[in-house]
């Protein structure tokens, strides 16, 4: 008798347990889901907040604005379909890929938007990062008047990463300018020195809000970025160091007559070897569609 009420103890223990549990699941779930409605309303107000009070522009594209251009950005601009549009103002992107954070990590599966402004240089990125199953993370990276920040939250609800500073302001225009090439136009904004290094290479130097930042596109004889190169600054344990930072785009499709890679792979070149970090697929870009999806 002693056995029984013994297992019968254990069991309702075990009932009590496996209730506190599931009660502790769903408050998580039901927590986690209003802090991603508050999250993405949060960065839906950012991204109004980036394209308020464009300025008047969108006048077209002609061949003489490339006149002081290298010859092979003149090229890019050409092959991508710019030049007899109207200047590309800003842009909304959805994109899915993998990323990782550490050399050896696993991949993790994200979707995002993104946006960007071109007359103010900025964006707003936004992404769902799938952890491991039914564990999310919530990040919105941003380059807004000069500044950057890049927030990671676990679930929504908990702070992973809220960096900000100079160099992360590095960062985020560098990380702009690598990604002007899915809006070419920006190559003729007053903020971008173009240097020539060689017929398929020059230098691209962005002085914006006195932050200056430069690096090397590379170009195929069809006119397509191919590459991208430059110091960049790193976080690791706490600590930031400038290591070398590669773009590498292929797969050119057309978004809304313009030419742009549909895939891009981020590594950095470090002493260790080389940090394959991210890949992504563009799925959707549009144009001087200044609103949120």
């Amino acid at each position: 008798m002693q056995t029984n009420r013994g297992d019968g103890e254990i069991l309702r223990i075990t009932l009590i347990a496996m209730s506190v549990l599931f009660i502790a699941a769903i408050l998580i779930f039901t927590a986690s889901f209003v802090a991603g409605i508050v999250f993405n309303r949060h960065a839906a107000g950012e991204v109004e907040e980036l394209f308020g009070q464009l300025k008047s522009g969108g006048e077209t594209v002609e061949d003489s604005d490339l006149a002081d251009l290298p010859p092979c950005v003149q090229k890019w601009m050409e092959y991508s379909g710019v030049v007899g549009q109207p200047e590309i103002q800003t842009v909304r992107m959805k994109k899915n890929g993998l990323l990782r954070t550490k050399p050896g990590q696993s991949w993790m599966k994200f979707s995002d938007e993104q946006y960007f402004r071109l007359d103010e240089p900025g964006f707003i990125w936004k992404a769902r990062i799938k952890a491991a199953p039914l564990i999310f993370l919530m990040g919105r990276d941003k380059y807004y008047e000069g500044h950057g920040n890049m927030l990671i939250k676990f679930l929504g609800l908990a702070k992973v990463a809220d960096a900000s500073g100079p160099e992360t302001d590095q960062g985020t225009l560098l990380r702009y300018l690598a990604e002007s090439v899915w809006f070419p136009s920006a190559a003729l904004s007053s903020y971008v020195i173009w240097e020539e290094i060689d017929v398929n290479s020059a230098w691209a130097t962005m002085n914006y809000r006195g932050i200056s930042a430069s690096g090397v596109f590379e170009f195929n004889q069809k006119g397509e970025p191919v590459s991208f190169v430059a110091q960049r600054y790193m976080a690791a344990n706490g600590q930031f160091s400038l290591e070398t930072w590669s773009t590498h785009m292929k797969d050119y499709e057309a978004f809304n007559e313009i030419k742009i890679p549909a895939q891009a792979d981020i590594v950095w070149k470090l002493k260790s070897g080389d940090f394959h970090w991210y890949h992504v697929q563009v799925n959707e870009a549009e144009y001087n569609k200044p609103s949120v999806y």
